[in-house]
């Protein structure tokens, strides 16, 4: 079995692809929150955003990756 190492990219041949912009819901709470994921309950900070995914799915997601990979639509 391949065992991969979160602080070792593996010397495979990668290819590159870039994720489909596709529009969800979000809102940014201004308290700590909990949600209720399908993995199990996640913790969002102050400041985090509650998201919506495309079949309905919620999740909490970090202020600063919010940042970095998100665009709001208007």
């Amino acid at each position: 079995m391949l065992t991969i190492h979160q602080d070792q990219i593996p010397d495979l041949e990668f290819k590159e692809a870039i994720k489909k912009p596709i529009p969800i819901k979000c809102i940014q709470i201004n308290e700590p929150f909990e949600v209720e994921t399908m993995e199990g309950t996640m913790r969002g900070k102050k400041g985090d955003w509650l998201m919506v995914g495309i079949d309905g799915e919620m999740y909490a997601c970090d202020a600063a990756i919010f940042k970095k990979t998100y665009e709001l639509c208007e």
